[in-house]
């Protein structure tokens, strides 16, 4: 997969000129979302399907500052995934990819349009195999 690029923006940052904390976290999002794209199956496809994907949880270790106007490369990884939860794993590095700024996880699950439980690889099986093919 290729990774995401995120360049960052004035408003993304505090009064030292140094990105917020809290944006990391929309920066993973949308990393997942071309992520998803790129498998060829998008949010918006398996919205369409009746299958919804929430955070359960995310966690971010910072290690070194993002400035405003600087690139970053965000990977995605699937790091464990069992049809009813799908752990993520990111990388944020500079632009030049020496620089680590960030390590990230996610955990999600997968919902119907009511909000209850379901099993990938019954509702939505080619998702499934697209994400075991991706472990």
């Amino acid at each position: 997969m290729i990774p995401y690029e995120h360049f960052t923006q004035y408003y993304e940052t505090d009064q030292m000129g140094i990105v917020h904390h809290s944006n990391f976290i929309r920066w993973l999002e949308e990393a997942r979302v071309c992520f998803m794209d790129q498998m060829g199956f998008g949010y918006d496809r398996m919205e369409r399907e009746g299958v919804f994907s929430p955070v359960v949880e995310v966690s971010c270790q910072y290690k070194k500052m993002v400035h405003f106007h600087e690139c970053v490369q965000i990977t995605v990884r699937v790091k464990k995934y069992n049809s009813v939860r799908l752990y993520l794993d990111y990388e944020i590095v500079g632009k030049d990819g020496q620089c680590l700024c960030a390590t990230a996880s996610s955990t999600h699950c997968f919902v119907d349009r009511e909000g209850q439980i379901v099993m990938l690889k019954k509702v939505c099986p080619e998702l499934d195999q697209k994400l075991k093919e991706s472990l």
